[in-house]
Order: C-alpha cells, then structure tokens, then sequence
C-alpha cells in the first residue's frame, strides 16, 4: 500500500491535533505509552524466564551429571568396570563413580542435614563448575580421609573458614554395649566453592570418594555412576544404550527425569507470563481504536472537504491507516529499545533499587540464584515486534473504513 506525500501530510497534522482536540491527542498519548509498555514489559519478562531457565539449567547440569546410572538392587561393586564399559559409548564424555548420601552436620551446637558427594580428586577438577569455583583454600588438599569441601554460603552460615573442622554424623550406626550408637567422623575444610545457586553453595559437600566409601560403610562400592554426553538434550539415546547393555542390572536416570517438575513449571509459568502480558499490548490497541474513532468523528467536516476537492476513498482510509498505525510503529519501537536496554542491565538496576528502598529484591534462598539473570532472544523479540505491529495495524482498520464510507454531503449538512 503507496502512501504519497500529501497523504502523509493529513496524518501527521491529525495526530499533532489542536488546542481544542486535546482530548484526542491525550488519548493518543496513553496508546503509545501503553504499547510501549507492554512491548517493554514482554522482552524483560521473556529475557528473565529465559536466563532464569539457562542459569539453572547450567548450574544443574555442571553440578550432577547428564545420566545417573545405579545399581539394582545393591549398590555398584564392580564400578570400576562399568564406568570403563560406559565412557566407551557414543557421545559419552565422562563417568565418574561416585557415593552420594544425606548426613548431619554439626557445628558446635549448630546441626544442619547436607547432601554429601563423594568423589575422586581427579574427577572433581575435571567438574569445572565446582574446580573453577574455588573461593578459598585449594582442591590439591581434598585428599585423603579427613577432607571436606564445602559452600561459600555453608560456611557463612555458620562462620566457618578453611582449616575448620565439621562433624558429619551418618545415618547408619555402630553396634555396641550400650546399643546402636550414631557414627560421626570430624572433617577439615579444605576448600570453600561458589557455584552461584543457593541450593548448591548452603547444602552440598565434597569428600573424596576413599572417604566417603568408609563414612557410609559402602568399602569397594559405589552408589552411582555419573554420565556427562556431548549433547545433554539428547539424553534418551544414552539411556538407551545403558539399559541395552546392563538390563534390570542398572536403574538408568537422567536429569531430565529428575528436575521435569522443576523445569515444567518454569515452562507454564513462562507461556502463561507471555499471555497476560500480551493483553497490555491488546488493551493499548482498543485505546488506538478508541481514538482514531472519535478522530474520525471529529474529523468528519475535514473529510468531506478533501472528498469534495477529489480525494478518494482510498486516499481517505490510508490517510487514517497511517495516523493510528504510526502510534503502534513508534510505541513499538520505543518499547523494544527500552526492554532490551533494561534487560541488558537488569542486575545494575536491581542493585540499584536494592540500595535505594533497602530491600532484597530478589532472594537466593526462594529463586535458588543469586543474581537475577537475563537472556535476550533474538527470535522472541523479533516475535514481539511483529505482534505489536500486526495489532497496531489491525486496530486502524475499522476506523479507517468508517472514515473512508462517511458521506461527504451528509458531514457538511450537519455541521
């Protein structure tokens, strides 16, 4: 669709309006605010659902492996062989034996339950998010039977530093004359991690997996396997090929199966974020409506003129397209360019309004990160762009109708 100069020239002048059309031009004003806002609102909220999902997603897969593979019904005696069959399958980086179980924690008269992994030296510098994480101390200690290797945030709970000692008391007990008593083993820090995930840093601690053998009375076993895959999306072809290699001798899992509430929900949440927060971009749509009906009504003496001097009808619907259509092209823009530099941002100006109000915006304990993360997607925001300019259009095309079928001799009789 051409639009001439002229035409251009009628459109423009309308949305400027007059003293006594300041209604109208008041109206025009929230439309633009209100697309604006909404466009600007979708892109931060898309960008946040979506570093949100990546942040987890990264700290999950770099903490527990891609498939965890146990044995059934008894723990893994030979895993040193399944771990050698395993690393031989196709897209199989890593399998790391490990014996992981649930202990107390005791400081002083503090106790806490942790989660307690137990892993070679060798294979926990290769887990990079844990050996690139190092705040305090060094992985050359955590050797041995007396090391431990805990969260920066476990150790500020309890006031802990490297060289500090930590009792963990096991679940299981020793028999004795006076009955089953708790087995408790004294460990040293030797290392503090940050991997930047509240769940990870306050609640998982490392011993070598010599000493987590003896701890949890699991000698020349071991609870699981970890897999780590070239492609963690593609996870059910691995699990495949374990199951047709050990049968109903090996449980098979992988994170997907362990964390598909956790990422469902992040999934819904999501969807149902994008939906509501369209209708913002609806409603400043009905505004655009709204005013370029009552533009036409007001404009109804200025349209029989230019049908009286031969505009045609066309010229007339394309002049009232333009006007109502600029105000979604420009409120488009204006929203794309605010979302995407608040997004970029976003932890600058969080930190920003936590220091201004003095409260905590966003808490790792209840979001599990402690930083509030973002992700632009080029595709999204090229989506949202296109769906504020198809309502915009769509708006403006009612108006314009009517304005092109309005009679010019009935519009001159009244006024």
């Amino acid at each position: 669709m051409a639009f001439n100069p002229f035409e251009r020239m009628v459109a423009f002048r309308y949305l400027r309006g007059r003293r006594r059309e300041g209604f109208i031009s008041v109206i025009t004003g929230f439309s633009l605010a209100g697309i604006s806002l909404g466009v600007a609102t979708l892109i931060i909220v898309m960008a946040v659902m979506n570093g949100f999902r990546q942040e987890l997603l990264s700290r999950i897969l770099g903490v527990g492996g891609h498939v965890m593979v146990y044995g059934t019904p008894k723990p893994l005696d030979d895993y040193a062989d399944v771990a050698a069959k395993l690393r031989t399958l196709p897209g199989v980086i890593q399998a790391q034996p490990l014996v992981v179980g649930q202990a107390m924690a005791t400081i002083g008269k503090n106790a806490t339950g942790v989660q307690v992994q137990g892993m070679k030296p060798e294979d926990l510098a290769r887990r990079k998010i844990i050996s690139g994480n190092i705040r305090a101390g060094s992985l050359k200690r955590f050797k041995g039977r007396g090391a431990l290797l805990v969260g920066t945030r476990f150790a500020r709970r309890f006031g802990l530093r490297v060289g500090d000692r930590v009792t963990l008391v096991s679940p299981t007990t020793n028999a004795t004359a006076f009955g089953a008593m708790p087995r408790s083993k004294a460990f040293r820090i030797v290392a503090l991690f940050e991997v930047g995930m509240y769940e990870y840093d306050s609640n998982f601690v490392y011993m070598p997996f010599e000493a987590a053998e003896v701890f949890f009375r699991q000698k020349g076993r071991a609870t699981s396997i970890e897999l780590l895959v070239e492609d963690p999306d593609a996870v059910a072809k691995t699990k495949a090929q374990v199951r047709a290699l050990y049968g109903e001798a090996a449980y098979v899992r992988d994170w997907q199966d362990a964390n598909a509430s956790f990422f469902s929900a992040i999934k819904v949440e999501r969807n149902v974020m994008f939906l509501i927060l369209t209708l913002i971009i609806l409603v400043a749509a009905l505004n655009v409506i709204s005013g370029l009906i009552m533009m036409v009504k007001d404009k109804g003496r200025d349209i029989a003129i230019l049908r009286s001097m031969g505009a045609s009808r066309g010229a007339v619907m394309r002049i009232f397209m333009m006007a109502g259509a600029s105000v979604g092209i420009v409120g488009t823009l204006i929203g794309t360019g605010l979302g995407i530099a608040f997004a970029a941002n976003i932890e600058t100006i969080r930190g920003w309004i936590q220091n201004l109000t003095g409260t905590k915006l966003f808490p790792e304990e209840i979001y599990f990160l402690s930083q509030l993360p973002a992700q632009i997607d080029r595709g999204e925001v090229i989506a949202v762009v296109v769906m504020s300019l198809s309502l915009s259009f769509l708006a403006t095309l009612y108006p314009s109708w009517r304005a092109a079928r309005l009679d010019p001799v009935e519009a001159l009789r009244y006024e």
